[in-house]
This record gives structure tokens, sequence and C-alpha cells, in this order.
């Protein structure tokens, strides 16, 4: 507020001394210019009374003239003033409006109100640098866990759409250069609270600079940042970045695995990104050659998955020099029938539009199912305000930037065992996959799928860590059964036990769980409800196990606990 208050002086310095000079002038004549009583003597008015008449003829329409009626003299001298004092209040009042109206004053103000809020924050919340399309979806997901989150972003129409969008919590949020070390201090990167920083800007160097000062200042703190070029993702990973997301890569991967282990593909989706549609079924012919229009980032990160499984695939690009494309690229848009056909596209299986525009994108998808309409179609979708043309098209597979890496980065937040699942599912075959595919569709039962892990600790899962302390069995069968009826299972499977450095996948029920143990599942919404209850309540677990319901409460146990003894 000290650079509010002087930025407000110092805009307000002329017109304040304008009227101090007017008010001094005006009551030095009223001080001097003499005056009659009622006797007819001379008078003059003291300088307490000149201030009086000054202060309420400046400010009000009507006025007597005190303490006696005024001469000649002191009327025109009160004439002049009045015409003086008004102007000097207009021009100050004037000025006040525009200091009001002036960006940067309001920009302060923000700011000001912004530091405030971050300061007012007593929970853990993740600092959010950048609020496209990946930051807007993070936002909603964190929200939905009741996550605290604090936003940078250089759009101010971006910051405004936050403020009038719909979020339970009360998101702090600034339009600023998320770079700058001092708009990074102010948004609490200091904080103790901050648990996490993601850098998700469109700007590497941006990105790059973000997560050194996050570093610098907490080392042990979780920072992910997003990339797009090899040389930032290199140095990102040089200090000790957690987490670095390229969407190109990670699409490319996801493209290969669908192409090659199309049940693999399904059952990250399915846990992933639930809402996605994927490339095709399982039992659609893939293999053959694919014509990419596009050697930008993306094509290049589709080059380099394609080659090491040699996959065949023909490039069409503009810029055949600059881009240093590959032998046999064809000089093009992809638009163009022509073209097309010179890539091959009648024998080709698919095609991917990579353009980084999303209406030639669509022509390009257009133009080629026009030649053959049986072709796969995967496409580039850059702008999120295209959503619906896209969803229009019918296309096979929808690579969108923003929901990639947001949806990657949710995962780690919210699940980071995953990360060891989804790795060890690749090293199985795929009649494996589809088992695992087959049972867990099987337990949704057409629901959307719910993934979430339980740390068996005193602060992650209480009643399992209390059973155990106490020596008493619990086996993972136990957090598995409904505990309105234990007859009933519920609606979810175990996918994997993080015991120390080993991992167990698809865990048996009948494995007994141990102190330190993190075990992942997935199921329905509402089986992750109950099982909080099941690992939380002492009562509840007892039930589960034996059948019977005890005593809930530390006292109530205790004494239970101290009657068996004396039995």
């Amino acid at each position: 507020m000290q650079h509010v208050f002087y930025l407000l002086l110092r805009r307000l310095r002329t017109p304040i001394i304008t009227i101090i000079v007017v008010y001094a002038i005006s009551i030095l004549g009223f001080s001097l210019i003499p005056g009659q009583d009622n006797q007819g003597n001379p008078w003059h008015m003291d300088f307490f009374h000149a201030f009086y008449f000054v202060s309420f003829m400046g400010s009000t329409i009507g006025f007597g003239e005190i303490p006696f009626p005024f001469t000649a003299g002191q009327r025109a001298w009160t004439i002049l003033t009045i015409y003086a004092s008004v102007i000097s209040w207009l021009y100050g009042i004037g000025t006040i409006f525009a200091l009001f109206q002036d960006s940067n004053y309001q920009r302060l103000i923000k700011r000001t109100n912004f530091t405030r809020r971050v300061a007012r924050i007593y929970e853990p919340f993740y600092l959010i640098c950048g609020y496209g399309i990946t930051g807007n979806r993070l936002v909603h997901q964190l929200d939905s866990l009741g996550i605290r989150t604090v936003v940078i972003d250089k759009n101010q129409r971006l910051i405004d759409e936050l403020e009038a969008d719909q979020i339970v919590l009360s998101v702090p949020a600034l339009c600023a250069d998320a770079s700058d070390p001092n708009v990074l201090n102010i948004a609490g990167i200091q904080n103790k609270l901050c648990i996490g920083v993601l850098a998700l800007t469109n700007d590497d160097h941006a990105n790059l600079q973000i997560a050194i000062d996050s570093k610098l200042v907490s080392p042990k703190r979780m920072v992910i940042s997003r990339t797009q070029s090899k040389e930032t993702t290199a140095n990102l990973g040089s200090f000790g970045t957690d987490y670095i997301i390229d969407p190109f890569i990670i699409f490319a991967d996801h493209l290969l695995l669908t192409l090659q282990a199309p049940y693999k593909h399904l059952i990250h989706d399915l846990i992933v990104n639930p809402h996605h549609r994927a490339l095709a079924v399982p039992d659609q012919n893939t293999t053959g050659r694919w014509v990419i229009c596009g050697y930008g980032r993306f094509g290049q990160a589709l080059e380099e998955e394609f080659r090491k499984h040699a996959i065949e695939m023909t490039f069409i690009d503009v810029d055949l020099e600059q881009r240093n494309a590959p032998e046999g690229t064809i000089l093009g848009l992809g638009t163009e029938a022509d073209t097309l056909r010179e890539a091959g596209i009648e024998n080709a299986v698919g095609i991917i539009a990579g353009t980084p525009d999303d209406a030639n994108n669509l022509s390009i998808i257009i133009t080629a199912r026009d030649i053959k309409p049986d072709l796969i179609t995967v496409v580039r979708q850059n702008s999120g305000a295209n959503k619906p043309i896209f969803r229009a098209a019918d296309v096979n597979m929808i690579m969108e930037p923003g929901h990639i890496i947001a949806n990657e980065i949710f995962m780690l937040i919210r699940t980071p065992l995953l990360i060891d699942f989804f790795g060890l599912v690749r090293e199985y075959d795929e009649d494996w996959a589809r088992a695992l595919f087959l049972r867990i569709t099987n337990t949704l039962n057409d629901e959307l799928m719910s993934a979430w892990t339980f740390s068996i600790t005193a602060t992650g899962s209480p009643a399992v860590f209390a059973f155990l302390e106490r020596r008493e069995e619990v086996k993972l069968a136990y957090l598995c059964r409904d505990p309105r009826d234990r007859e009933q299972s519920l609606a979810t499977i175990p996918l994997l036990i993080k015991r120390g450095n080993t991992c167990i996948m698809l865990p048996d029920l009948t494995i007994p769980l141990q102190p330190d143990d993190q075990v992942l599942f997935c199921g329905q919404k509402k089986a992750k409800t109950f099982m909080e209850w099941i690992v939380s309540n002492h009562n509840t677990l007892r039930y589960i196990k034996t059948g019977k319901e005890g005593p809930d409460g530390s006292l109530w146990r205790w004494l239970s606990k101290y009657k068996e003894q004396r039995q």
C-alpha cells in the first residue's frame, strides 16, 4: 500500500498545492480587508473566522456573512474567492477521477490486493504460471479436490475469465509476467505453504526462469514445467526439475501405443482421461504407411517414435529446407488433393494433420477423406475455442496439447503411483492388457472411472495403521468391502501396491497390508468415498474384519483393550 499512497500523493501534488494556495490567499484577504460591526466601527475578521468562511463557501451554495454583514470590498473579494476555490476543487476532483481510471493505478491496486489475498492463504496451494487451456483445466480439477491455487498470466482477458469463472475456492490471480522474480515473490513462491510450482506458459524461456527461481528458493518443492523444445527440456532437467512435460512427445508415445498395443492405450485413456474417445477399436488394422502433414515440433516427435518401431511414413511440409525435413518429404500444405495424392494417400493406412493452424488441419482431414474414406484420421487441435468444430469432424483421434498436459500434471499431483503402474503395464503382453481392460470395464458398469491412492500411514489411513500397530492383520480385501454390508464388494480394483522399492501388480486381495505401503485403486467414484470411510474409521474397519461393531474413539478403544487384558 506504500506504493499506492506514493502514487496517489505524487499525482495529486499539484492539485493539493493549488487548493492550499487558493485557500491561503483567500483567508489572508478576508483577514486584511476591513469590515464594519453593528455600530459602524472598523472590524477585521480573525484567521479562524476567515478559514471557517472560506471552507463552507467552497463547498456550499448558500451561506451567511459572518459575524457582520460584509462591506463592498469584502463582497468583491468573496466573488473572486468563490471562482478561485471552485476552480481549484474541480481541478483536484478531476485529477482524482483521472487517477482512478489510469491503467497504472488500477494495475497497482490489483497487484496490492493480489499480494494481500496470497498472504491470507493459510493452507497448501499450487502456484500456476500460465492460465491457458492447461491452466484453466488444472484450476478446475484442483478446485474439485479442495486444493487452493494461485494464478499468474500475462493476458488480462484470461485473468478476467478466471475471476468470472465458477470456482468454489477463492483463486488469487494477477496479470503479470511470471518470469519476473518480484512477481513470483508476491505470488508466494517463498511461502512454505506453496507445495508446487507449475510453469505452463507458452514461452519456454519463461518456464525455464520460473523453474530456476523455484528451485533456488526451495530445492525440495515440486516443480512441473511444460516445454516445446529439446534444448529447454535438457536445460530444465539439468537443475532438477521434477517433471518436464512435452505434449508432442507424450502424444506421439500414446499414438504409437495405440497402433501397436491398443488395449494398453485403452487402459491408460480409461483411467487418465475417461471422456476421451479412443482412436479405434482394438481389432482395427493400423499396420501400414502414414501420411503426416507438418514437420514442426509435433512432426519431429512423431518421426522419432515411428522410426524406433520401423513404421513407414511420408511427410508433407511447406518449408523443406528451413526445417531440415527428411528425404522424400512432399512440398505443400496437405490441403490440396494433388499434394495428398503425391504423398500416396490412396495407399496409406492413416493421416495425421499436425500443422499449427486448425483450419488447415480440418481441411486436410476432409480432403483426405474425399480421396480415401476409410482412412484413420488423427488431427491436432491448437485452440480450445475450436473444440465443437473438431468434435463435429468425427475424426478418430484429436491431439489437444493443453488437455494432454493438464491430464499428465493432474495425474502426477493426484495419483503419482499411476506413473509406476503404466510403466509396468508396458512390460505385459496384449492378452494380459485385454483381460485387465475387460475387468475394469465390467467393474465400472458404464460409470466414469476414478483412480486414487492410499498410504498406510498414521495420517493417510489412521484406522488401518492403528490396527497394524496393535499387530492386528489387515488384508487388502478389507478395503474393498462395502462398509454398509461386509458381504458385498465395492466396485473397485487394486492395481498396485508399492512396498519400498518393490511394486506388486494387481495384488491378490488376501495380501496383508504393511505400514508405509502405498496402494493404487481404480473403480467407481463412490467406491473411493466408502473406502475413505473404512481406512479412517476404526469401528468401520473392525466391522469389516470381524462382522462386529466395536467401540470407536481413542478412549473407548483404550477401555476395550484394558477390559480384554483384565479378562
